[in-house]
Protein backbone atom coordinates (compact mmCIF):
# COMPACT_ATOMS: atom_id res chain seq x y z
CA UNK A 1 0.00 0.00 0.00
CA UNK A 2 1.16 3.72 -1.02
CA UNK A 3 -0.72 6.49 0.50
CA UNK A 4 0.13 9.93 -2.12
CA UNK A 5 -1.50 13.27 -2.50
CA UNK A 6 -4.72 12.67 -4.16
CA UNK A 7 -4.67 13.71 -8.34
CA UNK A 8 -8.18 14.29 -9.79
CA UNK A 9 -7.67 11.03 -11.45
CA UNK A 10 -8.34 9.45 -8.45
CA UNK A 11 -11.38 11.06 -7.45
CA UNK A 12 -14.30 8.60 -9.17
CA UNK A 13 -12.42 5.86 -6.96
CA UNK A 14 -13.09 8.39 -4.21
CA UNK A 15 -16.81 8.98 -5.03
CA UNK A 16 -17.72 5.28 -5.39
CA UNK A 17 -15.88 4.81 -1.71
CA UNK A 18 -17.54 7.55 -0.10
CA UNK A 19 -21.32 6.73 -2.19
CA UNK A 20 -21.17 3.54 -0.41
CA UNK A 21 -20.29 5.04 3.17
CA UNK A 22 -23.29 7.71 2.43
CA UNK A 23 -26.14 4.84 1.44
CA UNK A 24 -24.89 2.68 3.82
CA UNK A 25 -22.86 3.84 6.85
CA UNK A 26 -23.29 6.69 9.71
CA UNK A 27 -20.01 7.86 9.72
CA UNK A 28 -21.27 10.94 7.20
CA UNK A 29 -24.66 12.64 7.53
CA UNK A 30 -24.74 13.20 4.12
CA UNK A 31 -27.93 11.14 2.64
CA UNK A 32 -27.74 11.56 -0.91
CA UNK A 33 -24.04 10.61 -2.70
CA UNK A 34 -22.22 13.95 -4.42
CA UNK A 35 -21.95 14.06 -7.79
CA UNK A 36 -18.15 13.48 -9.12
CA UNK A 37 -18.37 17.01 -10.18
CA UNK A 38 -19.46 18.10 -6.16
CA UNK A 39 -16.38 15.85 -4.79
CA UNK A 40 -14.28 17.55 -7.49
CA UNK A 41 -15.40 20.70 -6.13
CA UNK A 42 -14.63 19.81 -3.13
CA UNK A 43 -11.49 18.53 -3.87
CA UNK A 44 -10.38 21.97 -5.40
CA UNK A 45 -11.71 23.91 -2.62
CA UNK A 46 -9.29 21.53 0.12
CA UNK A 47 -6.33 21.51 -2.37
CA UNK A 48 -6.45 25.47 -3.35
CA UNK A 49 -6.25 26.11 0.20
CA UNK A 50 -3.14 24.00 0.33
CA UNK A 51 -4.55 21.71 2.77
CA UNK A 52 -4.11 17.61 2.49
CA UNK A 53 -6.24 15.01 0.08
CA UNK A 54 -4.68 11.74 -0.01
CA UNK A 55 -5.38 8.64 -0.77
CA UNK A 56 -4.19 4.72 -0.07
CA UNK A 57 -3.58 2.82 -3.23
CA UNK A 58 -2.41 -0.71 -4.38
CA UNK A 59 -2.29 -2.85 -7.37
CA UNK A 60 -6.07 -3.07 -7.01
CA UNK A 61 -6.91 0.22 -6.99
CA UNK A 62 -7.72 3.35 -4.43
CA UNK A 63 -7.94 1.45 -0.94
CA UNK A 64 -9.28 4.90 0.53
CA UNK A 65 -8.84 8.48 1.03
CA UNK A 66 -8.71 11.18 3.56
CA UNK A 67 -8.39 14.84 3.58
CA UNK A 68 -8.46 17.68 6.30
CA UNK A 69 -9.39 21.36 6.03
CA UNK A 70 -9.52 24.23 8.32
CA UNK A 71 -11.97 23.44 11.31
CA UNK A 72 -14.55 26.34 10.26
CA UNK A 73 -14.03 29.34 7.61
CA UNK A 74 -13.51 32.30 10.65
CA UNK A 75 -10.15 33.34 10.66
CA UNK A 76 -9.34 32.62 14.62
CA UNK A 77 -10.12 28.53 13.67
CA UNK A 78 -7.21 28.75 11.41
CA UNK A 79 -4.53 26.86 13.20
CA UNK A 80 -7.67 24.09 14.00
CA UNK A 81 -8.15 20.62 11.09
CA UNK A 82 -10.77 18.62 10.80
CA UNK A 83 -10.11 15.21 9.25
CA UNK A 84 -12.38 13.25 7.33
CA UNK A 85 -11.52 9.52 6.05
CA UNK A 86 -12.98 6.68 4.42
CA UNK A 87 -12.24 3.31 3.52
CA UNK A 88 -12.99 1.02 0.94
CA UNK A 89 -16.05 -1.40 2.29
CA UNK A 90 -13.86 -4.88 1.50
CA UNK A 91 -10.81 -3.39 3.27
CA UNK A 92 -11.93 -2.03 6.50
CA UNK A 93 -10.13 -2.73 9.85
CA UNK A 94 -6.97 -3.25 7.98
CA UNK A 95 -5.28 -1.15 8.77
CA UNK A 96 -5.69 1.52 6.04
CA UNK A 97 -7.67 4.64 7.58
CA UNK A 98 -5.06 4.53 10.32
CA UNK A 99 -2.22 4.98 7.85
CA UNK A 100 -4.50 7.40 6.28
CA UNK A 101 -4.99 9.76 9.49
CA UNK A 102 -1.42 9.11 10.34
CA UNK A 103 -0.37 10.48 7.12
CA UNK A 104 -3.11 13.52 7.45
CA UNK A 105 -1.32 14.49 10.74
CA UNK A 106 1.84 14.34 9.18
CA UNK A 107 0.46 16.84 6.86
CA UNK A 108 -1.40 19.29 9.05
CA UNK A 109 1.70 19.65 11.11
CA UNK A 110 3.86 20.57 8.22
CA UNK A 111 1.35 23.34 6.82
CA UNK A 112 1.07 24.58 10.34
CA UNK A 113 -1.92 23.33 12.06
CA UNK A 114 -1.73 22.87 15.69
CA UNK A 115 -4.72 21.14 16.60
CA UNK A 116 -6.38 18.19 14.60
CA UNK A 117 -10.16 17.83 15.33
CA UNK A 118 -12.11 14.59 14.21
CA UNK A 119 -16.04 15.11 14.27
CA UNK A 120 -17.05 11.38 14.26
CA UNK A 121 -20.91 10.76 12.93
CA UNK A 122 -22.65 8.23 15.33
CA UNK A 123 -21.17 7.38 18.84
CA UNK A 124 -21.48 3.76 18.24
CA UNK A 125 -18.95 4.04 15.32
CA UNK A 126 -16.49 1.83 17.06
CA UNK A 127 -14.39 2.08 14.19
CA UNK A 128 -13.40 5.54 13.64
CA UNK A 129 -13.66 6.07 17.55
CA UNK A 130 -11.07 3.41 18.04
CA UNK A 131 -8.37 4.28 14.90
CA UNK A 132 -8.78 8.30 16.28
CA UNK A 133 -8.01 6.82 19.67
CA UNK A 134 -4.94 4.41 18.57
CA UNK A 135 -3.25 7.90 16.94
CA UNK A 136 -3.41 9.94 20.23
CA UNK A 137 -6.73 11.76 19.63
CA UNK A 138 -8.67 12.21 23.11
CA UNK A 139 -12.28 12.35 23.49
CA UNK A 140 -13.62 15.87 24.34
CA UNK A 141 -17.21 15.38 23.43
CA UNK A 142 -20.64 14.08 22.70
CA UNK A 143 -23.59 16.12 21.16
CA UNK A 144 -26.29 13.77 21.07
CA UNK A 145 -29.05 13.43 19.06
CA UNK A 146 -27.68 16.10 16.36
CA UNK A 147 -28.68 13.98 13.25
CA UNK A 148 -31.00 11.45 11.93
CA UNK A 149 -30.34 8.98 9.47
CA UNK A 150 -31.86 5.07 8.74
CA UNK A 151 -34.79 5.99 10.89
CA UNK A 152 -32.84 6.93 14.40
CA UNK A 153 -31.12 9.62 15.80
CA UNK A 154 -27.64 9.89 16.26
CA UNK A 155 -25.06 11.54 18.04
CA UNK A 156 -21.59 13.01 17.20
CA UNK A 157 -18.02 12.51 19.10
CA UNK A 158 -15.89 14.78 19.15
CA UNK A 159 -12.31 14.23 19.43
CA UNK A 160 -8.93 15.96 19.02
CA UNK A 161 -5.10 15.85 19.06
CA UNK A 162 -2.28 18.31 19.50
CA UNK A 163 -0.19 18.10 16.62
CA UNK A 164 2.55 20.84 18.07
Amino acid sequence: MEITVATQADLEDCQAIYAHHVLNGTGTFEEIPPSLEELNRRYTAVTAAGWGWLVASDASGVLGFGYYAQYRNRSAYRFAAEDSVYVRETIRGQGVGKAIVSALLDHATATGFTQMLAIIGDSENTGSIGLHASLGFTHVGIMRKVGYKFDRWLDVVTMQKALK
